[in-house]
């Protein structure tokens, strides 16, 4: 069985083409989601903006249970916004 890191790599750095093509682009699809929040918030919501809104989105959700996917989207935006 492999670790969490290992696990988040290959979702981050690793995507399958399958992925890519059930879901588009990791980073397309969070600037895209970006632009939308902007929309509907009547304010602009950077890529970056968002990333760290689903951040938090995963840290309150481990302040009440601990789950390991939510462990591992954590590690996996935390990577992927380094990686934009």
């Amino acid at each position: 069985m492999k670790n969490i890191l290992e696990h988040a790599n290959e979702i981050v750095f690793e995507r399958s083409e399958e992925k890519e093509r059930e879901y588009g682009p990791f980073n397309e699809s969070m600037a895209k989601a970006a632009r939308i929040a902007s929309e509907l918030c009547n304010k602009e919501i950077t890529t970056d903006d968002f990333f760290l809104c689903m951040m938090a989105l995963k840290l309150s959700r481990l302040s009440h249970a601990k789950k390991y996917d939510s462990v591992l989207d954590l590690i996996c935006y935390a990577a992927a916004y380094e990686k934009q």
